[in-house]
């Protein structure tokens, strides 16, 4: 019996509270929204600034990246062989890259290589 006077029979007063809950809730919504968006831009940016951008010129040396050896990884296996030629670099970020002997060229993504600091004279013989 307590429990028919705690609820409110009167249609325009619960209507009224049931648009203010859903005005309320649709509010949350927009402002969880709202910080999810500003939180994305944020990260985006951080992410952004942490990449460097690589310009390669013809002639440059370069190492490219191994992904095979991604799935065998060996714990002082290196992932980036070369020193390679730079011959041709594409607008878009394709690299043509050529041996050290000269005889073959292949194009690779230019994600994949990166700058040579060693010199040309650094092969030693190993006894």
């Amino acid at each position: 019996m307590w429990a028919l006077k705690r609820l409110n029979l009167d249609l325009a007063e619960s209507s009224n509270l049931r648009l203010t809950q859903l005005d309320e809730m649709e509010e949350f919504c927009f402002h969880a929204y709202e910080s999810a968006v500003v939180y994305k831009d944020r990260m985006k940016f951080v992410h952004n600034k942490k990449i460097l951008k690589r310009e390669f010129k013809s002639g440059d040396l370069v190492l490219l990246f191994n992904s095979r050896l991604k799935c065998f990884l060996g714990k002082l296996k290196s992932k980036w062989f070369g020193p390679f030629k730079v011959v041709d670099v594409s607008p878009f970020g394709a690299v043509k890259l050529e041996l050290e002997d000269g005889l073959r060229t292949f194009k690779v993504n230019g994600q994949r290589v990166k700058h040579y600091l060693g010199t040309d004279g650094e092969k030693y013989l190993v006894e």
